[in-house]
């Protein structure tokens, strides 16, 4: 499934106010929803969740919160670019700058682990992560995350 296909221009933001990981998941289920206050709870708890199971940072300074959530009846991303990296626990000891986070809904099991790998695969690419990490505003990272990798 195409990025494009999952994020919509109001759902990529770069963000100057964060300093943990609490507080990546927080503007990232505020991202997901239009309702910031019942529907993102919901949601940042949901990606809580997960990430009490093992950390969503697949290296390079990439990190992918996701969760299972019937709030929406589909999948769901919102992709920050943080302005000073935090800490994920990573594999690879960096901290985390550019994070895409989604939400599938609970029945989604096989479509969300094909979306995890394919993203996996996508963010795997040095050139496009340099490419998101030199876009200028949240336009310009839109249309790289439009564009893909490659």
């Amino acid at each position: 499934m195409p990025l494009t296909d999952l994020l919509s221009p109001d759902r990529v933001a770069l963000i100057d106010q964060v300093v943990d990981r609490g507080g990546v998941l927080d503007e990232a289920a505020r991202l997901l929803t239009a309702d910031p206050a019942g529907e993102a709870a919901a949601i940042a708890d949901c990606l809580r969740q997960r990430a009490r199971l093992g950390s969503t940072a697949i290296g390079h300074g990439v990190a992918i919160p996701h969760g299972c959530s019937n709030i929406f009846a589909e999948v769901r991303a919102a992709f920050l670019r943080l302005r000073r990296p935090v800490d994920f626990d990573a594999g690879d000891g960096l901290p985390v700058d550019l994070v895409f986070a989604m939400t599938v809904p609970e029945h989604f099991t096989q479509q969300h682990l094909q979306l995890l790998s394919e993203l996996a695969e996508v963010f795997a690419d040095p050139g496009f992560r340099d490419a998101l990490r030199a876009a200028p505003d949240a336009g310009a990272l839109h249309a790289t995350l439009q564009r893909g990798h490659g």
